[in-house]
């Protein structure tokens, strides 16, 4: 009997299990309407915060909907356009370095090239931390600054952030079509670290 009871007592209810499903079918969800959000490229900053903030939403129980969604890039877009630029800068200058790697006879290629792959994912990890702290009338630069700092001292919720991003990878290798919904569970990932890193500041 002690152990039946034991066993009862670890076991998770049936409203638990459609709680966590309804969040990972909404972070498959947020996947797709960034996907479609960002194609323009210089708005991944924005359709990154819009992500965050809807699924944010979704664990506080708040009603959120594709409307506010819209609502909430066009307002991202016209306040963190600069951004957006500047991760297209980052991102042509990462894949330059990269092409000039490729070369054969450029010496240490082996080395610079790992250097790159590894500065280019913390950077991934700073915009993900700093879009997922955006509120209407943050300033991008203020955010980054502070996502800097957060992968820095953060090391756990840093790792976290690329182990999300190698799993994303890996999808897109098996199957590219993979990104689409596998996004939105990075960036439900970092929601969860920014949590998890406001809890211990309170805390």
């Amino acid at each position: 009997m002690r152990r039946r009871k034991v066993r009862s007592r670890g076991r998770r209810t049936p409203g638990q299990w459609s709680t966590q499903f309804a969040l990972f079918a909404e972070c498959l969800l947020t996947g797709v309407w960034f996907t479609v959000a960002a194609l323009p490229i210089v708005t991944v900053p924005a359709a990154l915060a819009a992500s965050a903030r809807h699924l944010s939403a979704f664990v506080d129980g708040t009603p959120s909907s594709l409307g506010d969604f819209v609502g909430d890039l066009r307002t991202a877009v016209r306040e963190g356009w600069r951004a957006g630029a500047a991760v297209i800068g980052c991102a042509a200058l990462l894949a330059l370095d990269l092409a000039v790697l490729a070369q054969e006879g450029v010496p240490g290629r082996s080395q610079m090239a790992l250097l790159t792959l590894m500065v280019t994912a913390l950077a991934a990890t700073v915009l993900l931390r700093a879009a997922a702290a955006w509120e209407p009338g943050e300033n991008w630069r203020g955010l980054f600054a502070v996502a800097v700092d957060d992968t820095r001292r953060d090391l756990s919720g840093t790792g976290i952030l690329l182990g999300g991003l190698a799993v994303l990878l890996a999808c897109m290798w098996a199957l590219p079509i993979l990104f689409m919904p596998m996004s939105g569970c990075v960036v439900g990932a970092a929601v969860a670290v920014r949590r998890r890193r406001l809890h211990r500041t309170e805390g």
